[in-house]
C-alpha cells in the first residue's frame, strides 16, 4: 500500500512501532502524533479484528482519528469473523467517510506468514479438511486499498476480496508443489494436535485462540464462495492462485532451509487471515 501512495506522489506516514513517531496499538499516547495532519487512515488492526477487544480499541482509535479531522477510514477486515464485522459496524456508524475490505485468507500466509515454515520444510500440517477457501492476493488487496484511501467514489463500499477460485488447503499446497518442483506435501491433523503444538511453542494466549477460531470456526464452510469486490473496486478480474505460486518461487521464498519453528508469527492477516 504505501510504495503504491508513493508512487503517485502522496504523502504517505506509516504507523508501526518501529515507525517515527512511533505507533502502537497497546499504547493510545501513540496514536496522536500518527494522526497528526493526516486526511485518510489504512486500519489494519493487529493480530486480527477477530481478537475480543478489537472492536473496542478500534472505537477509541476511529473517535481519536476523527478529534484529529481525518476523514476516510479504510477498514482491512476479515471474512466470516463475526468479531471483525462488530468492528466494521463501529467504523461505519463513526461518521467518517469509510471504504471496508473483508478478505479472505491471504495467499501470501504461504510465502511470508505462519506457513511459510512447512512449506520450506515439505511438510503442512494443520487442522483443515476438504472445505475450499478462496485465497486472495495480498496484490489485490493494495490495490484496493489505495484507490480506496484516494478516490471518494469507494466512500461508503464494503468490498468482500477473494481470488478467483475455491482451493482446498492440501489443492493450494499441490499447487505450490508444482510450481516449486519440490515434493510438498499437505497432512491434515486434528484440532487438538494443532492446538497441543501451539501450546508446546509457548505462544501468547491470544495468538493461540486466534488460530484455533480461524481454523476450527471460520473454515467451516461459510467462506466457501467468490465474491466480485475487487472486480467492483478497480474493474478486473482478481489474480489467481497460480500467479501468485510462480511470483513466490521465482523469489526464493519458499527455498528449502531449516525451519524456525512450526508457525511463524504475526499471521500475515489472518483473514484470513
Amino acid at each position: 500500500v504505501v510504495e503504491r501512495l508513493v508512487a503517485r506522489g502522496q504523502p504517505v506516514r506509516v504507523g508501526s512501532r518501529s515507525g517515527t513517531p512511533r505507533f502502537d496499538w497497546e499504547d493510545p499516547d501513540t496514536w496522536r502524533p500518527a494522526l497528526r495532519d493526516v486526511g485518510a487512515a489504512y486500519i489494519n488492526y493487529y493480530p486480527d479484528l477477530a481478537i475480543p477487544g478489537a472492536a473496542e480499541r478500534v472505537r477509541a482509535f476511529v473517535e481519536s482519528a476523527l478529534e484529529h479531522d481525518v476523514r476516510r477510514l479504510v477498514l482491512l477486515s476479515g471474512r466470516g469473523e463475526e468479531e471483525a464485522q462488530r468492528t466494521e459496524r463501529v467504523v461505519q456508524g463513526s461518521g467518517a467517510n469509510w471504504t471496508i475490505l473483508r478478505a479472505s485468507w491471504f495467499a501470501q500466509n504461504f510465502s511470508e506468514g505462519f506457513l511459510l515454515d512447512g512449506v520450506r520444510t515439505g511438510v503442512l500440517a494443520l487442522p483443515a479438511g476438504t472445505v475450499p477457501e478462496p485465497f486472495v492476493d495480498a496484490e489485490d488487496i493494495a490495490d484496493v486499498a489505495v484507490v480506496a484511501l484516494t478516490d471518494d467514489r469507494h466512500a461508503g463500499q464494503l468490498y468482500e476480496l477473494t481470488g478467483p477460485r475455491l482451493l482446498t488447503f492440501a489443492q493450494a499446497v499441490d499447487e505450490i508443489a508444482s510450481a516449486t518442483g519440490r515434493d510438498i506435501r499437505y497432512v491434515q491433523i486434528s484440532s487438538e494436535e494443532f492446538t497441543t503444538g501451539l501450546a508446546q511453542l509457548e505462544l501468547p494466549g491470544n495468538i493461540v485462540w486466534l488460530l484455533t477460531y480461524l481454523f476450527d470456526t471460520v473454515l467451516d464452510g461459510r467462506n466457501a464462495s467468490l465474491a466480485d469486490g475487487v472486480q467492483r473496486a478497480i474493474g478486473r478480474e482478481p489474480r489467481d492462485f497460480a500467479r501468485y505460486t510462480r511470483a513466490a518461487a521465482a523469489s526464493g521464498h519458499w527455498n528449502p532451509r531449516a525451519a524456525t519453528s512450526p508457525v511463524d508469527f504475526p499471521p500475515a492477516g489472518s483473514t484470513t487471515g
